[in-house]
């Protein structure tokens, strides 16, 4: 079950479509949005930049913590704004302790420091995590994914940039017969149960069998899901491309294992691709 799920909110323009996307995840569990933003400190960040370029004290220096203070400010601004115009449009209950009403809340929460440390030490304790990420889009950084997949513990659900109106019916796991990908279908186990149809798709490669596949097949059944399975011939980018190329194919929720590159979700609206960056939702684990 997912319960609570934390939305970092950096004040880009992204931060909408990361807010639909939770939204709609919400409201499928009935969870708890947590907004968080990270209002970044500002002399911690200069006196890192100062060292990095060998650039003395001074004016010079304060002079960029003023600079950086303001531009963290606006950005803190408009994350909150966003966050109060987009509850109040969707009809959003705001709470900071739980609520029995069956239907999502949200809450506003802000810490001060570095984005990574924050997103990871308040991910430990949510069900999933919500972000997004664009190259154009001076939001959440690859180093706070990162960070968020390797130091929370918890899913990570990378948000298009449309973010997303509905959970897809279809969801494609991406299976192989190893501990990483157990784990990323067990985190994904609230989602395949929302699903019409699973689909696990293997790549062939030198080792493992159709049986592999076939034995979760038989785990899923056994849950009343409706499961088939399907096995691909490697593509000349690798198993993680080909994965995403079936999915998008699809119109799917994809489920990754983390090595290969992602546990996730696509909605099939642009050309699947392993980078962060593309369009291509994806929730990696």
């Amino acid at each position: 079950m997912i319960t609570t799920i934390l939305v970092p909110a950096t004040g880009s323009d992204l931060d909408i479509a990361v807010f639909r996307s939770a939204l709609t995840v919400a409201r499928a569990f009935a969870a708890h949005l947590e907004v968080l933003h990270v209002h970044v400190d500002a002399t911690a960040v200069a006196a890192a930049m100062v060292s990095d370029a060998g650039v003395g004290v001074g004016a010079t220096v304060i002079g960029m913590v003023d600079q950086i203070e303001q531009d963290a400010s606006r950005r803190e601004a408009k994350a909150r704004q966003s966050f109060q115009e987009f509850c109040a449009r969707e009809q959003v209950v705001l709470a900071d302790t739980p609520i029995a009403q069956g239907a999502p809340s949200a809450q506003w929460v802000r810490q001060m420091g570095d984005q990574a440390y924050w997103v990871a030490e308040l991910g430990r304790s949510a069900d999933l995590l919500i972000i997004g990420r664009r190259t154009d889009d001076p939001g959440v950084s690859v180093d706070t994914i990162e960070t968020a997949l390797f130091g929370s513990g918890r899913p990570v659900l990378i948000s298009p940039a449309a973010g997303l109106a509905t959970l897809p019916e279809t969801i494609i796991i991406a299976w192989k017969a190893t501990p990483e990908a157990a784990r990323a279908v067990g985190a994904a186990m609230p989602l395949l149960s929302t699903a019409k149809q699973i689909l696990i798709v293997t790549v062939a490669e030198d080792q493992g069998s159709d049986e592999e596949g076939a034995r979760l097949l038989t785990s899923l059944r056994w849950h009343g899901f409706n499961v088939s399975m399907s096995r691909l011939p490697p593509g000349p980018q690798g198993a993680a491309s080909t994965l995403l190329a079936a999915a998008a194919e699809q119109a799917a929720l994809v489920v990754i294992w983390e090595p290969m590159g992602i546990v996730g979700c696509v909605n099939g609206s642009s050309a699947a691709s392993p980078d962060m960056s593309c369009g291509v939702p994806r929730c990696r684990c």
